[in-house]
């Protein structure tokens, strides 16, 4: 039996190596610690692809060395205790079969000979992939064959994919949400920032994540929004790149999709609370200073509801968090806290035989008080706020005989949230009255100035000594003490104003995947559509005045229209002022996306070649137009209108995917891919759309040194825009070469090389940039002013409109960005042992990064309306050529797990990286006062310092009944306190220069106790 089994393990391994880098299926873990582990990179597998299912499947080919056992029209059913129902097919007339769609988990095989003779096996399916079964018939008495040992290899909807399972997150130390998650990556720089993702080859704002499917990155934005538990997860899967024309991926950077847990034939359920309080956490180097107690209650109850038919998950999850002893640099602050409830609810259903569908939904109420407050503002500024998420998700398959299938997809996300200062002023401003800068704290939000460097080009030594004479008489009303000192660069008053925002995104899709047979060639195709809409409604109201700020007369980049003698500035949102204003509606801002894709996975002796493609049109919508054929611009002012703003064409969003893998010798292969990504994240929806000129931060309101107002004008960058014609959308383009190696069963290795180019990006300009901007002291490279404006003509067409804006939407110049990478990861398994380890070498570097385009670099900027290009030293060719700041050369990651005999088991998470590449701000090297992303030397001339940590965790379980079993666990994050700097002080002229804004969260302990059944 032993000598027969190692005889099926070897040809199997041959098998999945054979067809490694074929189909588009990551794995999901096996149910046991050990096993799990195993299988958490990903299975080789070749598979009839599904588009973004929740599921997995079996494929396989029955052979016979005798000529009398026939290898067709042998029955082969399967069964596990996560399908209501059993799935099975007919081997075809070359012994092979398909078994898609099943749900991950255990499954047993049953393969029912013409002779009656039955032969049975048992293996795992994995989430997105499929487990190859090469059955060889023998008339030994050998009823059972347990597949274990089996070599590993990665592969899904691309050929740099992973997969996880639910015991991994379960077991590792990760943290309790999604975002946490995201950690234990390979090759995925570690973040804790918490609005970007990390970068991987790609902005942070153009990574992918799902739910069961539906995208939970923030519509208009990019950014992940919302924050599942990491409790309901049953499987993880991530795309790094080299995709297939599969799951209508278009992201330039990675994309991540967990599916949730469903119920079985029995009843199982399950209660954990968790606690991390103040005394389990060392000191932060840095932020806001609080005694922050948190604690997790979670339980979860799941079942039949028909039995061998329809099952049913349910879960609860409250997460809460109290911050006390608060203190800033104005001193004590009122108390943190934040409450949540999450209810989560999952029906699977399996009406027949060849029919499952799946449907989920998440809903979470969110509500904190006492938010907002930095390290350097007052207490008064404090925010609340209030967050509903809600989450559908509804797929099904349908198998249309042995070969052929039907699948749907439809999700829907919505995202309401309002915020409340703590504090809100009784008056609406009323443009043309005064400001009182005697109660500069009950105006609005003061932020408070800094004193000035005398040395300056722009402005005399006279004049910079009598602004910093007024500016320390405010500093001695409002600043903090610093060292015995007061001190500017901080925030009073009350928080800027009041909003309510709705974001949602619809989607639907289909798919049809079938298989053709042509001589010894297997075609295995798949067709897909997919329609999405994502939409913002934004409500906005100033508190009091909103922003203030001091500007003591020195008005050079305080904005278009004010006047010389101005002293403050407050930024007013239109929708708060009183008096005689205008009707204004929200701000609602729409855009529509449909894909198609065809892919063709050939199959061809000891080669597999993928050719496919992915077509898209996107179509953004704005507010506040009317199309008029009798104007100048075509159009006319229209509050409140829907309109057509930009469309894409399809001809300039057809995205290939072409790939090859040769299984050169057994267990071994090399492959190549090409693809082209057009990432669907943009804001220009709201950033661009005319109504945000009185829906959105329209005013700038001008004062003189008394408080008496001056005149008033909106904001440059919130005016309306049109679109420079003949625009190719955002496009990254990449090719990868690799090689995969099993080396024994228990050891596996993947190697590759991979080089990414970003360009045609989009970004709002003013229109005469390229003949009005400099380079430094120099004029505009001559090969970019000789294009003349961006729009001919634009002027007169906003003058009709009445916008005193020129910006417009338009491509960067030379806009690009390169990244090349090389990558090894290997994989270790054994009975009660797993690792997993990953190095990345890499290097980004161009001239657009849009994760540098804000003062802190974590906010939900805008895609294709930031900072960038507005104004000399933004713009392409002011010293934005270099490295980018998600460069990071070196990152080492090892994930391991150990399962003792007693029921324990060990998690370990280590991480290496280096540190972020940043760059001098200085305006004065282009005549501004302003430095704000203003490069003072070449991007990325600076390198911050490396980062290392480890986290460490214990799981033990004890079944004291029959049946239930108790869970103790702990997790220790950065148990060495490595609290590394990042986020560094780019302003010149700064005291701070070159310091850490950030710095990674210290040692802290958490500890959980449960109890299952």
């Amino acid at each position: 039996m032993h000598k027969e089994l190692t005889s099926f393990k070897a040809r199997l391994a041959g098998q999945y190596l054979r067809h490694a880098i074929r189909q588009t299926w990551n794995n999901r873990p096996s149910s046991t610690a050990a096993v799990m582990f195993a299988g958490a990179m990903a299975a080789g597998i070749c598979a009839p692809v599904q588009a973004q299912q929740i599921t997995g499947s079996i494929k396989g080919t029955v052979t016979a060395p005798a000529a009398d056992v026939a290898v067709s029209g042998v029955e082969v059913v399967v069964t596990s205790d996560v399908m209501p129902k059993p799935r099975s097919t007919t081997t075809r007339p070359d012994g092979t079969f398909t078994l898609p769609y099943l749900l991950p988990g255990d499954y047993d095989i049953t393969f029912t000979f013409s002779d009656g003779s039955v032969r049975k096996l048992t293996t795992k399916v994995f989430l997105d992939q499929a487990a190859v079964i090469n059955f060889v018939y023998q008339p030994a008495d050998m009823e059972v064959i347990e597949i274990v040992g089996s070599p590993i290899v990665m592969e899904g909807d691309s050929a740099l994919s992973n997969s996880f399972g639910e015991e991994l997150v379960a077991n590792m130390p990760i943290g309790q949400t999604y975002r946490d998650m995201l950690k234990i990556l390979p090759g995925v720089a570690y973040s804790e920032a918490n609005t970007l993702g990390p970068s991987a080859g790609g902005s942070g704002v153009d990574n992918s994540y799902g739910f069961d499917g539906v995208d939970l990155s923030l519509p208009l934005f990019g950014n992940l929004a919302s924050e599942p538990s990491t409790h309901d997860i049953a499987n993880v899967s991530i795309d790094r790149g080299a995709a297939k024309a599969i799951g209508f991926n278009r992201s330039g950077g990675f994309a991540v999709n967990v599916t949730s847990k469903s119920g079985t034939n029995d009843f199982h359920g399950s209660l954990e609370y968790r606690l991390q309080n103040s005394d389990f956490a060392a000191t932060p180097k840095s932020g806001v200073i609080q005694d922050t107690d948190r604690s997790w209650i979670i339980g979860s109850v799941s079942g039949p509801i028909i039995e061998d038919e329809l099952f049913f998950y349910a879960s609860y999850y409250r997460p809460e968090e109290d911050g006390s002893d608060k203190f800033t640099r104005y001193g004590p602050a009122k108390p943190y806290s934040s409450e949540r409830d999450e209810y989560f609810g999952k029906l699977t259903w399996a009406p027949t035989d060849d029919i499952l569908l799946n449907i989920s939904q998440r809903y979470s109420e969110r509500e904190n008080r006492g938010e907002s407050i930095g390290e350097f503002e007052a207490d008064s500024v404090s925010l609340g706020s209030e967050t509903k998420q809600d989450i559908l998700s509804i797929d099904g398959s349908w198998l249309l005989g042995d070969v052929s299938s039907l699948t749907f997809k439809y999700g829907k996300y919505v995202n309401e949230g309002s915020s409340r200062p703590d504090n809100e002023l009784s008056f609406a401003p009323v443009i043309g009255e005064s400001l009182d800068i005697n109660n500069l704290t009950g105006m609005g939000y003061f932020s408070v100035p800094e004193l000035r460097d005398l040395i300056d080009d722009e402005f005399s030594e006279a004049q910079i000594a009598a602004y910093n004479a007024n500016v320390q008489g405010l500093i001695n009303l409002y600043g903090y003490d610093e060292d015995g000192v007061l001190t500017g660069g901080g925030g009073v008053g009350v928080y800027s104003n009041r909003s309510d925002s709705t974001f949602e995104r619809e989607s639907f899709e289909v798919g049809f995947d079938t298989e053709l047979y042509t001589g010894d060639i297997t075609h295995i195709l798949h067709f897909g559509f997919q329609w999405s809409e994502v939409l913002e409604e934004l409500s906005r109201v100033s508190n009091g005045w909103g922003g203030i700020s001091y500007i003591g007369g020195l008005n050079a980049d305080a904005g278009e229209g004010q006047l010389g003698g101005a002293f403050y500035r407050a930024t007013v949102y239109q929708m708060g002022l009183g008096g005689d204003v205008p009707e204004i509606p929200n701000l609602r801002s729409y855009a529509e996306t449909l894909n198609f894709e065809i892919n063709d996975e050939i199959e061809w002796d000891d080669f597999t070649f993928n050719v496919g493609f992915l077509i898209s049109r996107d179509t953004l919508y704005g507010q506040g137009l009317r199309k008029n054929s009798s104007t100048v611009s075509g159009y006319e002012i229209a509050v409140g209108n829907k309109y057509e703003m930009y469309q894409t064409d399809w001809k300039d969003m057809v995205q290939p995917r072409l790939g090859v893998t040769w299984e050169y010798a057994e267990a071994a292969t090399v492959f190549a891919n090409y693809a082209s990504y057009n990432p669907s994240a943009s804001s220009l929806a709201r950033a661009a759309s005319w109504d945000r000129r009185i829906a959105d931060r329209t005013l700038q309101v001008f004062f003189d040194e008394n408080g008496d107002y001056l005149t008033n004008t909106t904001a440059a960058g919130s005016a309306g825009k049109f679109f420079a014609e003949n625009m190719r959308p955002r496009r990254i383009d990449e090719i990868t070469l690799g090689a995969t190696k099993a080396l024994t069963n228990d050891f596996f290795l993947r190697s590759h090389l991979r080089y990414r180019y970003g360009s045609h990006f989009w970004e709002d300009m003013p229109n005469a940039a390229r003949s009005s901007g400099t380079y430094g002291n120099g004029a505009v490279p001559d090969s970019i002013a000789a294009r003349g404006d961006y729009i001919d003509g634009v002027r007169e067409m906003y003058d009709q409109l009445g916008n005193v804006s020129s910006y417009v939407i338009a491509e960067v110049d030379n806009g690009q960005t390169k990244y090349w990478e090389w990558s090894i990861e290997g994989e270790y398994r054994a009975d009660s042992v797993y690792v997993n380890a990953s190095y990345v070498w890499s290097h980004y570097y161009g001239n657009f990064d849009q994760d540098n385009t804000t003062t802190t670099n974590d906010n939900n900027v805008f895609i294709g309306s930031s900072n960038y290009g507005d104004g000399n030293g933004r713009y392409s060719w002011d010293n934005r050529y270099g490295k980018l700041i998600g460069d990071k050369p070196h990152k080492v990651k090892v994930l391991a797990t150990y399962t003792a005999d007693w029921d324990g088991i060990f998690g370990a998470y280590f991480i290496f990286q280096s540190g972020e590449a940043w760059t001098a701000w200085d305006g004065g090297y282009y005549g501004y006062a302003s430095s704000t992303t203003r490069f003072a030397e070449p991007a990325g001339s600076r390198r911050g310092a490396s980062h290392w940590q480890m986290d460490l965790s214990y799981t033990q379980n004890w079944e004291f009944m029959e049946g239930y079993t108790a869970r103790f666990r702990a997790d220790v994050f950065n148990v060495f306190d490595k609290q590394t700097g990042y986020n560094y002080n780019p302003f010149a002229t700064s005291d701070l220069f070159g310091t850490p804004r950030n710095y990674y969260n210290p040692r802290r302990i958490q500890l959980a106790v449960g109890v299952k059944f």
